[in-house]
Parts: C-alpha cells; sequence; structure tokens
C-alpha cells in the first residue's frame, strides 16, 4: 500500500496484463465524437469514427510526442496537433503534414498508435496492452452476468447520462477497490446518510426480492456482492409506478427468475480497478485510476434506461449525487476512512498488515463477509508474483442467484437491438 516499487510491478504485471475499462459507448453518440482518459497511466482518445466504429488512440502525436487532444471531449473531423500541426482523422490516419516537402520522398506517415486490443461488451469498451490477452469475454467471466442484469433494465440499450464526478483520495488505489464492495462499513461510516433516510421516511428503506445477499466469486478476481436488499432513498409512488410497469414488460419478455434477480442490488468490481453498482439510487459506473502508491482519482458517470420517464430520471439523478457525488454524503465518508487508513500505514512496522479474514470460517459468504475481497488480491497476488493460491471454498447459492434470462426468439432480438 506505500511502497513505489510496488507500485510500479502492479503496472507492469497487473494494469499490463488485464483488460481496462476505459468508456462507455453511448458517451460517443455521433460520428466523430471523442472523449479523453487516463488509463493505468496511459493518456487515451476514446473515439467514434466517421463511419460509426468505436476506436481508441494513444493520445500523444506520433511526430514528436506532444499531446494530441488536449480537451476532455468534443466532436471533430481531424484532431490536430498544437505543438507543429499533424493532423489525424478519428480513423487514426495521417491527414495533414505542415511542409511536408520537408520529408524525403520515401517517408511514410505514421497513423496514430493504439492499445494492442480494444473490445466492448454490452456498450462497456475495454482495453488491454497485452496483446497475448484473452477475449474479452473470456476474461470478463461470471462478471458478464451481471453486466448482462445491469444492460437489459433498458429496452433501447442503457445510456451514460451526461456529467461525471471527478474526485480524488490521498490513498492506496486498492483501498477503494476494497471499499466499493466492502457490505461491512455501512451503519459505522454512512451514519449521516442514514440518518437522513429515517428523519424523511421513518425507516430505511429495505425490501427483499427473494435472497440475502452474498458475496460471490465470477472467477478471474472478479466478485460482487449481489441480492434482493434494496438500500436507499425510496421513490415516489409516481416513480415506482413508472419502474412496476417497465418491469412488467420485461417478465413477459426475460421470465420472473431473471428480474427478480435484476430488481435486486449489485456491487460488483472487475478485475482490476472497473467498479459497476446497481442500487435502487441508480447504477453507477466507477473508474479508479491509481496515480501513486498515496494518490488515486476516480471518475464516476451514471448508467440510466433512456425511456425510464422524466420522475424515475430526476429521482434517480438526485439519489446519485446526494449519495454517490464528491460532495454527497457516502463519497466524503469513504474518502476521509481511505485516507486516514493510508496516513495509518506510516506505522507499518509496528503494524504491517490489514486484516480481511472475516468469512473465512464458514462457507457461507453473506455481503458483510471480506470474501468478495480475498478473491481480487488471490489474482493479484498471482499477477504480481506467478504463484496461484487455491481458491477457497463456498457453499452452493441460493436458487435465487441461480435464475436465467429466457432465451428471446431471433425476431425479438433483431428488433431489440
Amino acid at each position: 500500500m506505500t511502497d513505489q516499487t510496488v507500485f510500479e510491478a502492479e503496472r507492469d504485471r497487473v494494469f499490463g496484463h488485464s483488460w481496462l475499462y476505459i468508456g462507455h459507448e453511448t458517451e460517443l453518440r455521433k460520428p466523430n465524437d471523442f472523449v479523453t482518459r487516463t488509463v493505468a497511466g496511459r493518456p487515451l482518445i476514446l473515439a467514434r469514427n466517421a463511419k460509426g466504429e468505436i476506436k481508441v488512440w494513444v493520445n500523444s502525436c506520433p511526430h514528436r510526442g506532444a499531446m494530441l487532444c488536449r480537451e476532455p471531449k468534443g466532436n471533430a473531423r481531424f484532431l490536430t496537433c498544437f505543438y507543429h500541426g499533424w493532423s489525424f482523422n478519428t480513423s487514426g490516419q495521417s491527414v495533414s503534414i505542415p511542409d511536408d516537402e520537408g520529408y524525403g520522398p520515401g517517408f511514410e506517415r505514421p497513423g496514430l498508435a493504439a492499445p494492442a486490443k480494444v473490445d466492448s461488451y454490452r456498450g462497456f469498451v475495454f482495453v488491454s496492452f497485452d496483446p497475448d490477452i484473452v477475449d474479452l469475454p473470456t476474461y470478463l467471466a461470471g462478471a458478464k452476468e451481471y453486466l448482462d442484469l445491469v444492460s437489459d433494465q433498458s429496452e433501447v440499450g442503457m445510456k451514460v447520462l451526461e456529467g461525471t464526478h471527478e474526485y480524488s483520495a490521498k490513498a492506496n488505489w486498492k483501498l477503494l477497490v476494497e471499499n466499493s464492495y466492502d457490505g461491512y462499513h455501512l451503519l459505522s461510516t454512512h451514519q449521516r446518510y442514514l440518518e437522513m433516510i429515517l428523519a424523511a421516511h421513518g425507516k430505511v428503506a429495505a425490501a427483499s426480492a427473494g435472497a440475502e445477499s452474498r458475496a460471490i466469486n465470477l472467477g478471474g478476481g472478479h466478485a460482487v456482492i449481489a441480492g434482493g436488499s434494496l438500500f436507499g432513498r425510496p421513490l415516489s409512488e409516481a416513480a415506482k409506478a413508472q419502474k412496476a410497469e417497465r418491469f412488467q414488460r420485461f417478465r413477459e419478455m426475460y421470465g420472473d427468475s431473471w428480474v427478480d434477480r435484476m430488481a435486486g442490488t449489485r456491487n460488483l468490481v472487475i478485475f482490476p480497478n472497473l467498479v459497476v453498482i446497481d442500487l435502487v439510487m441508480g447504477v453507477v459506473i466507477r473508474k479508479i485510476e491509481p496515480v501513486s502508491p498515496d494518490y488515486l482519482e476516480v471518475s464516476a458517470w451514471h448508467l440510466a434506461p433512456p425511456e425510464e420517464g422524466e420522475e424515475l430520471h430526476k429521482q434517480r439523478l438526485d439519489n446519485f449525487l446526494t449519495f454517490w457525488g464528491p460532495g454527497g454524503l457516502a463519497s466524503p465518508d469513504d474518502v476521509e476512512a481511505l485516507e486516514t487508513c493510508q496516513r495509518s500505514y506510516a506505522a507499518r512496522g509496528e503494524l504491517p498488515w490489514s486484516d480481511i479474514s472475516r468469512g473465512m470460517h464458514t462457507p457461507v459468504k453473506p455481503s458483510k463477509s471480506e470474501y468478495q475481497m480475498r478473491t481480487w488480491w488471490r489474482r493479484w497476488h498471482e499477477l504480481m508474483t506467478g504463484e496461484a493460491l487455491p481458491e477457497e471454498p463456498q457453499a452452493p447459492l441460493p436458487d435465487f442467484f441461480a435464475g436465467q434470462r429466457r432465451p428471446q426468439p431471433a425476431s425479438a432480438a433483431v428488433e431489440a437491438k
């Protein structure tokens, strides 16, 4: 958590050999739209080219290396370097070099560099810098099913809304990974939020959709805490009615068992640093960017069904802001907790280890256990040391978690697409 040598090894062994989230396809709504992102310390451009194809380029001019695109987002047919004026289209091809007569007749105009691999699943776009990595569906393993539970909540396709939460913490990036699906800290850390719900509604909004929450190993270091417990400020009657109408259509499309799971909650971490949290207050996509051993940056977006209706849409955004926002009633609590951990690691000589053994004594893994964190750390350990540790036994999950999506007729699938 504190060592620069370990941090540099993580950049190489963990981030250099994983699929890493860069953005969502719906952030690029028109041809030639682009956003700029930092992924594992590398500046990248996520773009939709003139043909509508998703592309990712290294945000560096191949002439002398200057950052090519310095805006966070935009729309442009050509990306022009301010340093010497070299210009490229959104397909990465060179289109203009000022005074190119100064180069010899055999000079080959270089295009933009790109990560070794780019692929997407249900609109979630990933890159990898490892040319030999397994394909994205194989890498995602059981996490695909939980991305499906999120993505199936719209008949027209989930959409990232305008605006980004951006904040930082003076803490190691792995602390926020742990925190993002830590079910143990809610009552002690987020008292202000719980008190607000009590004051407004008389009780914490919680309802069972069919199963107690569980921590689940999804393979490949991915894990989730999921189940039927709904937490958060309850929706208005009008918004609940709109949601119930949509979910009834989903039951007719996908079947009751899949929609029962869809109506529950999930805190998903896709190894190493993508978090997708789906609670009653909305769906959060959180990308954790390590900067140094004791500093991280966060970008977070709200994912929503475009057809859900203005009232439900408004209340979800309000929940997104008041709970998840950098100035909300949860994120500052978490940042404070992580920063106090990091400061206390100065005493690592006297207290060298952090305890994540909660739940090891039983094969039943509730969401308040730390099984999900141990799952993540086993994959981290394997990539960092080459040693694959044995999996921890887990009891069979309740039938609720076995619910599968009813296959759609081919005609319906084509129409939905």
